[in-house]
C-alpha cells in the first residue's frame, strides 16, 4: 500500500517486480508512491545477458536506492548491492510490519484514533512489531511508558495475547491452600500432585508446570509455553486442579498473582 512519496538513497527497500524491460527492472516499492528502475548493471554482479535468467514479474526482491530525483520522478535502485543478510533481515521486518497492521487492524478496525496509538506506540518501541511482541509478553507493564488510555492500552494486549507467538514466556500465579483436617498434611500435598498435573490431570508437552512452597499456606506455581495465551490458561487450570482437589477433602484454595508478603 502507497504510504510515503520518496524513500532515501541508500535505504533498503521491499518491493514486487512488475515490469521487465530490455534496459532494466521495474519495481513498485512497498509503502512509496512511485516505482523505482533497477538497470541492467545493477540486477546483477557480471555479465547479463537476458534480465529475465534473474528476475521475473510477481517476485518480491530488496533493493538498495542509490538515487532519488524527484524532478524526474525517478527512483534508481540496485539488486546487486544487496547481500544475503540484508535480504533476509529486510525482508523479515516487512514480514513483521505487516503482522503489526493486521493486529492494528483487529484491535482498533478502521477507528480514528488508530494513527494516534500508533504514534504513542513508536514512541516507545522501534517498531510496531516490537511493541506487540512486548505486550504479549509483559502485559500492561510493557505500556506503562506509553501515552494511551486504559481502553486503548487494554486492546493492544489482548490482541497480543491472542495473536503474538513468541520463543516462550513465563507467567507465575500463587495458590493458598488450607486444610483444617487431621489429614492436613496429606491432603494438601495432594492438591500440589494435581496442580503439577499428575495423575489423570494432563499438562500440554510443549508447557513446563512447576509448583514450589512458598510459605504456609501459600504455594507458587510457574508456567513456561511458547505463547502468553497458552501459558495463562494452564497457569490458571493448576489451580483450578488443587482448588478442586482440596475443596474435596475438606479444605479450601484461593488463586493470586501476586506474592502476598504478609503469608511468610
Amino acid at each position: 500500500m502507497a504510504g510515503n512519496e520518496w524513500p532515501e538513497p541508500g535505504e533498503l527497500v521491499v518491493g514486487t517486480v512488475d515490469e521487465i524491460a530490455d534496459f532494466g527492472v521495474f519495481v513498485d516499492m512497498e509503502g512509496y508512491e512511485h516505482r523505482g528502475l533497477v538497470h541492467i548493471s545493477e540486477v546483477a554482479s557480471g555479465w547479463i545477458k537476458n534480465v529475465r535468467d534473474h528476475v521475473s514479474v510477481g517476485r518480491t526482491v530488496v533493493a538498495k536506492v542509490l538515487e532519488v530525483d524527484e524532478s524526474a520522478q525517478q527512483v534508481d535502485l540496485s539488486l546487486k548491492d544487496v547481500n544475503e543478510h540484508q535480504r533476509k533481515e529486510t525482508i523479515q521486518r516487512w514480514k513483521n510490519q505487516q503482522k503489526a497492521d493486521k493486529w492494528m487492524e483487529l484491535a482498533f478496525g478502521e477507528d480514528h484514533g488508530r494513527d494516534d496509538v500508533v504514534e504513542s506506540l513508536l514512541v516507545a518501541y522501534d517498531s510496531l512489531y516490537e511493541a506487540f511482541e512486548e505486550a504479549a509478553v509483559h502485559g500492561m507493564e510493557a505500556l506503562d511508558d506509553v501515552s494511551l488510555d486504559d481502553e486503548d492500552a487494554q486492546a493492544v494486549v489482548q490482541t497480543a495475547r491472542e495473536n503474538v507467538s513468541v520463543p516462550y514466556v513465563n507467567v507465575t500465579g500463587y495458590v493458598d491452600i488450607r486444610s483444617p483436617g487431621p489429614d492436613g498434611v496429606d491432603d494438601v500435598k495432594e492438591a500440589l500432585r494435581a496442580a503439577a498435573g499428575e495423575g489423570d490431570h494432563d499438562v500440554p508437552e510443549e508447557v513446563e508446570l512447576e509448583v514450589s512452597y512458598v510459605g504456609a499456606p501459600e504455594y507458587r506455581i510457574e508456567v513456561q509455553a511458547p505463547d502468553y495465551k497458552t501459558a495463562e490458561a494452564e497457569l490458571e487450570a493448576a489451580a483450578a486442579r488443587a482448588e478442586t482437589a482440596i475443596e474435596a477433602l475438606g479444605g479450601t484454595a484461593e488463586y493470586h498473582r501476586e506474592r502476598r508478603e504478609d503469608d511468610e
